[in-house]
């Protein structure tokens, strides 16, 4: 049990919906690898029983309809938050009520577990100092209070030097539950000689472009204490158990480096021989499940998500900036024949759990977390995808039916 799997097992949601007592019937459940029709019952947040029929009837059920029955959602990272906090450049609202707005998206689409991808830079503003430590304050104070199981994604840009101070304690005591190494420096120095994207920083950061440009210029002449940067960074989250990530990697060279440092997850690889060689080497490869949904990245020259999933060079999607797009993608790649929806939806759910060590949901097996969803998929099998109701820890966080 890592200290994710021990903070969520520690600290139940008392205003939620209690379930002490809850059976699923009428549902086609996904359950080893193929759906079936089946009644799950629900104790103290748990599958209790797998059964073949009801039996006795419980204090509470949800009748499936026929419905597909699926394991939670877990968002190995996600940010569209910040668009809560900040909606329009410039224009900031409270923290606490801006989780409690993506809080409220994601159950609706079926995420039960969320990992906030929180960038803490070296820039001020939506991506600095105040604004990381106002967010991990916020998840500590509600925790237990959200409808998904939500912890933090350390996105650390590996320039902010200053910065691993900050992040020490919140790796130690649990606050923070993966630690990606993020290194944007060179593309926001590309964006800054471009009028259209320079345009995006005053009001993110709250500088203006010259005063930007001078703090890119400072921070760029701290280069010489990269390295020890990241091997300090590597070595809290090795000591914590905290699983790491390496962001954006470009080159085998780059893959190398990280997987040296302990990080066993290749997030977004900017290049298919880096997928490759992450999967060859038995490492789990993310990328974002708005690329498939797209057919391809937003980014020009980047690989198309669905296309290494068809290669087996990805194992793990994420919502990256769009919190409906894992449910949607999944649907999309089975619909489009890239996979039937039994092993798609291991990207979202199995996969993700496994690798980061949450060996108690990701499959719907007796004993694991009762973090479930169920879908009307509708007619056509796999075009709109419904969710209409969504179950974290036996308790209803989102639900259309009674």
């Amino acid at each position: 049990m890592n200290d994710l799997t021990a903070s969520s097992a520690a600290m139940p949601s008392p205003t939620l919906r209690p379930a002490p007592s809850l059976t699923i019937i009428g549902a086609r459940a996904l359950i080893d690898g193929r759906f079936e029709e089946a009644v799950i019952r629900i104790e103290a947040g748990r599958i209790a029983e797998i059964a073949g029929s009801e039996g006795r009837p419980a204090e509470d059920r949800i009748d499936g309809g026929g419905r597909l029955l699926l394991p939670g959602i877990i968002d190995l990272h996600g940010d569209a938050f910040e668009r809560s906090l900040m909606p329009r450049p410039g224009v900031r609202f409270p923290t606490a009520l801006a989780l409690d707005e993506a809080d409220r998206v994601m159950a609706g689409f079926g995420i039960t577990t969320a990992l906030h991808g929180v960038t803490y830079s070296w820039e001020p503003g939506l991506r600095g100092r105040e604004t990381f430590l106002a967010l991990a304050g916020a998840l500590r104070s509600l925790r237990g209070r959200l409808r998904c199981d939500t912890h933090l994604h350390l996105r650390f840009e590996v320039h902010n030097h200053d910065g691993l101070a900050d992040v020490a304690p919140l790796i130690a005591d649990g606050t923070i539950g993966v630690v990606a190494f993020n290194d944007h420096l060179a593309d926001i120095a590309d964006d800054l000689a471009n009028p259209e994207k320079a345009s995006r920083y005053p009001g993110r950061t709250g500088l203006t472009t010259e005063a930007f440009n001078a703090l890119l210029r400072r921070v760029g002449e701290r280069a010489p204490e990269l390295d020890a940067t990241v091997t300090a960074l590597a070595g809290m989250a090795a000591a914590a158990g905290v699983p790491m990530l390496s962001h954006d990697d470009a080159d085998l060279e780059t893959r190398a480096r990280y997987r040296a440092l302990g990080a066993h997850i290749a997030e977004f690889p900017l290049a298919r021989a880096v997928a490759a060689d992450a999967r060859a080497q038995g490492e789990h490869v993310v990328m974002g499940a708005p690329n498939v949904l797209r057919g391809g990245s937003h980014k020009a020259g980047n690989p198309a998500a669905a296309e290494l999933v068809g290669a087996g060079l990805c194992s793990i999607l994420t919502s990256d900036y769009y919190y409906p797009a894992p449910l949607h993608a999944v649907f999309r790649l089975a619909g489009e024949g890239a996979l039937p929806l039994e092993r798609a939806w291991d990207l979202i759910a199995a996969n993700p759990a496994d690798a980061l060590g949450l060996a108690d949901r990701g499959r719907i097996e007796a004993g694991r977390r009762a973090d479930l969803l169920l879908v009307d998929a509708g007619p056509d099998g796999a075009a709109r995808p419904d969710v209409v109701a969504t179950l974290v820890e036996g308790r209803r966080a989102f639900s259309s039916v009674g």
